[in-house]
C-alpha cells in the first residue's frame, strides 16, 4: 500500500508541469484596461501562493524557482509604460531579479514578460497569461492554469501594496 502511495505521489510530482503560455497566442482582446494597470502601479509584495495539493505537487513558477520561493518577492509596475521589475528574496531559495514587461487587457488577462538584462523587451517572444482577480487599492491576485496529470488546476499568487 505504501509504494502505491508512494508511486502515485511520484506521478503527480512528474507531471505537475508550468505551462508556458506565449504571449503571441491569440487572445480575444488585445485592448488594453488602463484603469486596471493604473490600480496595479507601484510596489507589492506576494504574500502567499496557493493551489490544490501543493503538499505534494512542486510548481515550478514562471520556469524560475519552485513556487512557495515567491512568497516574499517584490514586484514594481509601471502603468505608463508597462515595465518593472520583480526579485525573489527568500532564504533557502535561488537569488533572482529581472525586468519585466506587463499589460492587462479588458478581458483581465495579465500578459508577463521577464526579460533579461540587457535584453530588449520586443526581443521576447514567450511570456505568461495569467488572470486578474479580486483587485482592489491594496492587494490583487494573478492567477495560473497549470496541468497536472491531465487535469487543470489553478495557482493563485496574492499581492500586497507596500507603499
Amino acid at each position: 500500500m505504501k509504494k502505491t502511495i508512494t508511486l502515485v505521489v511520484v506521478a503527480i510530482l512528474l507531471f505537475a508541469c508550468k505551462s508556458t503560455s506565449g504571449t503571441s497566442t491569440p487572445v480575444t482582446s488585445t485592448k488594453l484596461d488602463k484603469s486596471s494597470q493604473v490600480g496595479i502601479k507601484g510596489d507589492w509584495k506576494i504574500t502567499s501562493v496557493t493551489y490544490p495539493g501543493s503538499d505534494y505537487i512542486v510548481v515550478n513558477s514562471f520556469q524560475i524557482a519552485d513556487s512557495k520561493c515567491f512568497v516574499g518577492s517584490t514586484w514594481h509596475f509601471i502603468s505608463n509604460n508597462n515595465k518593472g521589475n520583480m526579485a525573489l528574496t527568500k532564504a533557502g531559495c535561488p537569488a533572482f531579479s529581472s525586468p519585466i514587461v506587463w499589460s492587462i487587457n479588458k478581458e483581465g488577462i495579465f500578459v508577463l514578460k521577464i526579460v533579461e538584462a540587457g535584453t530588449k523587451s520586443k526581443k521576447v517572444t514567450q511570456g505568461y497569461l495569467l488572470r486578474v482577480a479580486n483587485q482592489t487599492e491594496t492587494s490583487f491576485q494573478l492567477v495560473d492554469t497549470i496541468n497536472v496529470g491531465g487535469q487543470n488546476k489553478e495557482v493563485t499568487y496574492q499581492f500586497i501594496k507596500t507603499n
